[in-house]
C-alpha cells in the first residue's frame, strides 16, 4: 500500500500496490501493522457495503459523535465515486475544510476517514458499489450529517445530485446550528 496524506488532518489517501501477472493482480487492501506504521487507527467493527444504480446518486454527508465516533476505510469495487469528507473537529487547523477524491476500480484508491470527519460520495457511474471498513459500530443516537449542498462549505460535486434521500436533503445547514 502507498500512504499518502491528505491536505486535511489525519486523512489519507491509500493506492494499493497491485502486484499483477496474466491472472489479474493482488493487493493487500489493509494491514494493521502498517495503517498503526502511520498513526491511523487499525480497529475495525464494522465491514459495510453500499449499491447504488444511478449516477449522481449521492449518500451522506454523515458522521457520528464521541463516544460512536467512526473511522472509515472507503473503496469503490464497481463503477465509479466522487468520495468527500469534511473536518468536523474545532481544535483541528483544517477545521471545516473539505476534501475529494475519486475513487474507482482502476485508480485502485482507497480514502481513510478519520473519526469526527463528515463522509459522503457522489456516484459516477451507473451500478457503483462501495465496500469499507468502519471503526466503530453504527449507533443512530450519535449520528450526526451536513448538507451535501451546504454554501457555507462551497463543495463542489462533478456531476449534478440527482438521487438524494430525505434525511441527506435535511441535515441542517451550519449556520443553522447553535
Amino acid at each position: 500500500m502507498i500512504f499518502e496524506p491528505t491536505p486535511l488532518k489525519d486523512a489519507w489517501l491509500i493506492t494499493l500496490d497491485a502486484r499483477g501477472d496474466d491472472r489479474g493482480y493482488f493487493a493487500r487492501a489493509f494491514c494493521q501493522k502498517e495503517f498503526e506504521a502511520h498513526g491511523i487507527p487499525a480497529q475495525i467493527a464494522q465491514c459495510n457495503t453500499s449499491f447504488s444504480r444511478d449516477v449522481g446518486t449521492l449518500r451522506g454527508m454523515h458522521y457520528q459523535i464521541n463516544p460512536a465516533a467512526e473511522t472509515k476505510l472507503m473503496q469503490c469495487v464497481r463503477g465509479a465515486m466522487h468520495d468527500v469528507i469534511v473536518d468536523m473537529r474545532p481544535e483541528s487547523p483544517t477545521y471545516l475544510r473539505h476534501y475529494g477524491v475519486e475513487l474507482t476500480p482502476e485508480n485502485k484508491r482507497m480514502l481513510f476517514v478519520p473519526e469526527n470527519f463528515a463522509h459522503g460520495f457522489l456516484t459516477l457511474k451507473p451500478d457503483t458499489q462501495t465496500y469499507y471498513l468502519v471503526g466503530e459500530f453504527y449507533t443512530p443516537e450519535y449520528e450526526h450529517g451536513l448538507r451535501y449542498d451546504d454554501p457555507s462549505l462551497g463543495i463542489e460535486w462533478p456531476v449534478e445530485p440527482l438521487v438524494v434521500s430525505e434525511k441527506d436533503r435535511n441535515w441542517p445547514l451550519l449556520t443553522g446550528r447553535g
